[in-house]
């Protein structure tokens, strides 16, 4: 649904001018849920993390995302730009954690650490659910199962539990692949919308 920016002249004229540009949601979900799918691919022990996961955390899940925030600020999507810049950054952050001690810049963090991270994450995520209440169920979905995920991963992380993380892997999957399939909902919705009652008439 088109937003409409009005504008009022100093002759009381009204010009309504119809926003007609892209909806932006599901670039910033394909990146968050591709990537998170891959990772959780990692966390539930199919293959080791490599390059392939670094480097689509930073374009698709990090960039991706990113772009995407600022077309919601540019809608005036207060939720959109804040879940999806927080997001893009998050992987972006993700990806220097790991690099940053291979390149000699910084020591690997402590597990303490990676714990206050995930829990912080853990936090900001809860506060975007209880915002996505006010949303769909498919948006509730993702974010409270993103939530969990940052609180499993965390508790994996402070209690060096294998099962843990290999559980919060398949939960992880689950997280991505519902946020994939809340962004193709969205493009194939809109090429494909619904009759309407005079359609399914004819």
């Amino acid at each position: 649904m088109g937003r409409e920016m009005v504008i009022r002249l100093k002759d009381a004229t009204t010009i309504n001018m119809a926003d007609i540009t892209a909806n932006p949601a599901p670039l910033g979900l394909m990146g968050f849920g591709m990537t998170t799918v891959l990772l959780n691919l990692h966390n539930a022990g199919f293959f080791g993390l490599g390059s392939m996961i670094l480097v689509m955390g930073l374009c698709y899940g990090g960039f991706a995302q990113i772009i995407a925030g600022i077309m919601e600020w540019k809608k005036g999507n207060t939720f959109g730009t804040t879940a999806f810049t927080s997001y893009g950054l998050f992987w972006l952050s993700l990806v220097g954690l790991l690099v940053a001690p291979e390149l000699g810049w910084a020591r690997t963090p402590e597990r303490s650490a990676m714990v206050a991270y995930l829990v912080m994450w853990g936090i900001f995520t809860a506060g975007m659910f209880i915002g996505s209440l006010k949303l769909n169920k498919k948006l509730q979905f993702v974010f409270g199962t993103l939530t969990l995920l940052f609180f499993l991963l965390a508790l994996a992380d402070l209690t060096d539990s294998a099962l843990l993380k290999q559980m919060a892997g398949y939960e992880g999957i689950i997280c991505g692949s519902a946020a994939i399939y809340t962004a193709l909902s969205q493009v194939l919705g809109e090429l494909y919308p619904k009759a309407t009652p005079e359609e399914a008439e004819e």
